[in-house]
C-alpha cells in the first residue's frame, strides 16, 4: 500500500516533470509580468499627480497618459546682422588677357577696368570700402565681402541689329537673387538698355568666381553691353553703365539695411 510519502513525492516529481517540459512558457511569462511591472511603475505619476488625474477623469473610461517632462531652457534666436560692409569689383579680363577685341584694338579689358574705376570710386565717395579685383584674384577663394560684382562685355562682332543691351547672372551656389534684382533694375533704369537674357551663356551661369568665392557671398556678372552696337555708351559716355552699376549696388545696399 503506498504510504503518504510516496504519494507526495510522486506528486512533486509530475508537478517538476509538468514545469521542465513547459519552461519557455513559464520564462516567457514571468518576464512578461515583470515589464509590465516595470512600465507601471516608469509610467506612474506621483500620488499627488495621481489623485490630480483620478479627479479631472472620473466617470471617463480613459485617462490621460501622463509622463513627466523636464523643463527646457528657452533659447532665443536673433536676427543675424549682414556683418562688415565690403563691396568687390572684379574687372573682368584685368590680370588675364584682353578678352573680346574690336578691329581697331579696343578691348574688353579696358572698358571693363575704366567701369570698375569708376564704381569704386562712386562707392568710396559714399564710405563703403571696395576693392577692385583681377579676373583670377588671388585674394578671391577668402574674399568674405557684401557682394561681388564681376563687370564684362559682349563682343564687337556685329551678326544683327538686335545684339544691343545688357545681361545679368546671379551665383546659384550663394542666393544673389536679390543682388541680381537690384541690378537689373537699376542698370536698364539709368542706362536706358535692353535687357537681352537670350545670350546669357554657361560662361556666365557657371562663371568661375561663383566656386572660388566663400560661401554666402552672393555675386553676379553682368554684361555691361555689346562693343559693337553699344560702342558708344561704353566708351565715351562709360559714366553711365558706370551710374547703373554702382545704382544696381546701391538698390541692395539699401534693402540690405545700409543707408549711408
Amino acid at each position: 500500500m503506498q504510504t503518504n510519502q510516496e504519494s507526495l513525492w510522486e506528486s512533486h516529481a509530475s508537478w517538476l516533470h509538468w514545469l521542465l517540459a513547459n519552461l519557455r512558457l513559464v520564462v516567457f511569462l514571468t518576464a512578461a509580468a515583470v515589464g509590465m511591472l516595470l512600465v507601471y511603475w516608469y509610467f506612474s505619476p506621483e500620488e499627488a499627480t495621481a489623485e490630480l488625474i483620478a479627479a479631472t477623469t472620473e466617470g471617463s473610461l480613459s485617462a490621460p497618459f501622463y509622463k513627466p517632462v523636464a523643463a527646457q531652457p528657452v533659447i532665443q534666436r536673433l536676427a543675424q546682422s549682414p556683418g562688415p560692409l565690403r563691396i568687390g569689383i572684379i574687372a573682368g579680363h584685368k590680370g588675364n588677357d584682353s578678352g573680346a577685341t574690336c578691329p581697331d584694338g579696343l578691348t574688353e579689358a579696358q572698358i571693363t577696368e575704366n567701369i570698375a574705376t569708376q564704381v569704386a570710386a562712386q562707392l568710396q565717395a559714399r564710405g563703403v570700402p571696395v576693392d577692385i579685383l583681377e579676373e583670377f584674384d588671388p585674394r578671391l577663394g577668402r574674399y568674405g565681402a557684401t557682394a561681388v560684382v564681376s563687370i564684362h562685355a559682349d563682343s564687337c562682332v556685329y551678326y544683327h541689329d538686335q545684339l544691343t543691351g545688357f545681361k545679368i547672372a546671379g551665383s546659384a551656389l550663394t542666393n544673389s537673387t536679390a543682388l541680381q534684382a537690384c541690378m537689373e533694375q537699376e542698370y536698364g533704369r539709368i542706362t536706358q538698355l535692353p535687357y537681352h537674357p537670350h545670350t546669357i551663356t554657361e560662361h556666365m551661369t557657371d562663371y568661375h568666381a561663383f566656386r572660388e568665392l566663400p560661401a554666402g557671398v552672393p555675386a553676379i556678372i553682368i554684361e555691361v553691353g555689346f562693343m559693337n552696337l553699344d560702342r558708344e555708351i561704353l566708351t565715351t559716355r562709360s559714366d553711365v553703365p558706370a551710374g547703373g552699376v554702382f545704382s544696381g549696388l546701391q538698390c541692395y545696399l539699401t534693402q540690405l539695411g545700409f543707408d549711408g
